[in-house]
């Protein structure tokens, strides 16, 4: 099995943005931690990290016929792109949205996500533990 991990804006500075809602970890870190899980599972995960919508789209339209599950932490994406939502309803590839935080649990404009309605679920509220049940979300998927 094959995972692309996407990550969204600001996620790069893990480990230094807001320590007492994202925690100290950066996303270096969840990347050895992810890789770890999907070798222990018999899996692959391509971690990648952009402040850009659009590179996310690409990212995601070119993961077609190549990956067969989709971890996506949009960040503020999530509440805001439509692209990213068309993108994942175009690939017809299974998509877990994953936060480090529970979005639910802060300010009101986070309780929506517009992607969520497009994906087969979502993970949120674990810490850099959010990457690692998705991991194991995606390698169960068609188990559900």
């Amino acid at each position: 099995m094959k995972i692309l991990c996407l990550n969204g804006p600001n996620l790069n500075m893990l480990g230094q943005r807001e320590p007492a809602v994202y925690g100290r970890i950066t996303l270096a870190e969840i990347e050895a931690r992810v890789r770890k899980r999907a070798a222990q599972l018999g899996a692959t995960a391509d971690f990648r990290q952009s402040n850009l919508e659009g590179e996310l789209v690409s990212w995601i339209q070119d993961a077609r016929d190549r990956f067969d599950v989709i971890v996506l932490n949009a960040a503020a994406y999530t509440h805001t792109s439509v692209a990213l939502r068309d993108a994942i309803t175009a690939v017809g590839i299974p998509t877990i949205e994953v936060h480090l935080s529970n979005v639910h649990a802060r300010e009101k404009f986070r309780h929506k996500s517009l992607l969520a309605p497009v994906c087969v679920g979502q993970i949120a509220g674990f810490g850099a533990n959010s990457y690692v049940l998705a991991i194991e979300a995606a390698v169960n998927i068609n188990e559900a």
